[in-house]
């Protein structure tokens, strides 16, 4: 039986997607046979649950073809100290709440949407997710770092996260961290000022198994956190842990970095993610769609996808603003809605230029542009300069370049005040009201 088990993966080999194959139906492993029933196994509660809701009349089906018998299959977990002798999957002592991102060992936390199976893979981002899974899954890579490379809005957090999330759920007591390279950098500084950097280094070097760190370029010109950074990265690798990085830019192109640091992070396996085609902007729309319990035609798919092509961000807030526009109305969705929609992304988008940015960031502030484009350093100037520089990056197709000099600034230091709102929008602080009050306004035409 054991040979026929394996004629069956090879033939769904054939028939499931690269990707999904070496997700779910690979790691499952032939056990014994039992009359009419082939015993198989899976990592852990998790795969169980999965194959069983997703594979079964595959598979079934396919020990009938391959067998010439009706075969029946039960799926018990590879660890011994779990519970296996059913196919229903156990309870587990404490269910976890099913709006709460889950927290890891250290750092943010994990979206409970950013998984594997909620990333749509397409020919932009096919070799990504391939690494990032292999990643994921694999023990004793030969390569155990990754950076993950796009534009924002194009899914590296995504990817990042989903790693963390696979790993946990496959080895829960595996010590991931999820952070920023600010997080990192504000830790160290706060460890140096209370005299517990021996803590900080044993916590990253020693006591870490899996280090997802975003935004990486945000460590331009950060000369001591980069050092300690490196170091860091340097213990991690000769302990084989795995570390996965996102950044905006690749290695060459973030300025202010050391050679160490730079070196440290093309020694892994760089991956790029492209803006996504018309194809896969279609399936991600239909898939977001029905994640939030609506299912849009086609016809409202094709038209959305064929507009707003410039990152999956654009395509959320198109479809975010056809649900809503439907839900508040009561209209139907369909293209004419849609339409109206879309004009609107498209109308602001041409009419929102940098001098737009600095009169409604100095408005809203209470400084002069005057202020906003100086050399001050002052904490009531430095902020709104960071804002209007992040909305002026968001909103306009202005280069880094050209936004910094608008500012009196060089592109490092706007790559900077980009990474720094980011970082804070990220953990949901106080900035997130303000930035959401002048995107309002940005949206709504109100400047």
């Amino acid at each position: 039986m054991e040979a026929i088990w394996n004629k069956v993966q090879t033939s769904l080999k054939a028939q499931v997607p690269s990707h999904s194959y070496r997700m779910w139906i690979e790691p499952i492993k032939y056990v014994k046979s039992e009359r009419q029933q082939l015993v198989l196994s899976a990592p852990n509660l998790f795969m169980k649950k999965r194959i069983q809701d997703h594979y079964t009349p595959l598979i079934t089906s396919e020990l009938l073809k391959q067998s010439g018998k009706k075969y029946r299959f039960t799926l018990r977990v590879a660890d011994t100290n779990a519970p296996n002798d059913s196919d229903e999957l156990s309870v587990s002592p404490q269910k976890s709440l099913p709006d709460v991102d889950y927290l890891p060992h250290c750092g943010r936390r994990l979206r409970k949407d950013f998984t594997f199976d909620q990333f749509v893979v397409d020919e932009n981002n096919n070799f990504a997710y391939s690494a990032a899974l292999s990643q994921a899954v694999q023990e004793n890579l030969n390569q155990t770092a990754l950076l993950l490379l796009s534009k924002t809005g194009m899914g590296k957090s995504h990817l990042s996260q989903a790693i963390g999330h696979y790993v946990l759920s496959r080895y829960p007591n595996d010590r991931v961290f999820y952070i920023t390279a600010e997080d990192f950098t504000n830790e160290m500084v706060h460890a140096f000022r209370s005299d517990t950097f021996s803590q900080f280094k044993e916590k990253y070097r020693n006591q870490c198994d899996v280090l997802l760190m975003e935004d990486v370029h945000f460590l331009s010109g950060k000369e001591r956190t980069q050092f300690e950074l490196a170091t860091t990265l340097d213990a991690l690798f000769d302990s084989g842990k795995k570390i996965i990085f996102t950044s905006c830019f690749t290695p060459a192109d973030i300025p202010k970095i050391s050679d160490q640091l730079r070196s440290r992070l093309c020694c892994g396996l760089i991956s790029k993610i492209e803006p996504p085609n018309f194809k896969t902007r279609v399936r991600i729309l239909v898939k977001k769609s029905k994640r939030s319990g609506y299912n849009i035609p086609k016809d409202v798919a094709d038209y959305l996808a064929g507009e707003l092509s410039d990152d999956v961000r654009q395509l959320e807030s198109g479809l975010i603003g056809v649900i809503a526009k439907s839900s508040l109305l009561g209209e139907p969705i369909d293209v004419s809605l849609a339409e109206s929609v879309v004009q609107t992304i498209v109308r602001r988008r041409q009419s929102i230029t940098i001098d737009v940015i600095k009169k409604l960031v100095s408005k809203q502030y209470g400084i002069t542009i005057k202020d906003l484009i100086s050399r001050s350093r002052k904490k009531s100037v430095v902020r709104p300069r960071q804002v209007a520089i992040y909305l002026a990056r968001q909103h306009t197709d202005s280069s880094l370049q050209a936004i910094g000099k608008s500012f009196n600034r060089y592109h490092a230091t706007a790559l900077h005040s980009i990474a720094a709102v980011e970082n804070e929008l990220k953990a949901n602080g106080p900035l997130q009201k303000q930035v959401d009050i002048l995107n309002s306004k940005l949206d709504t035409g109100k400047f």
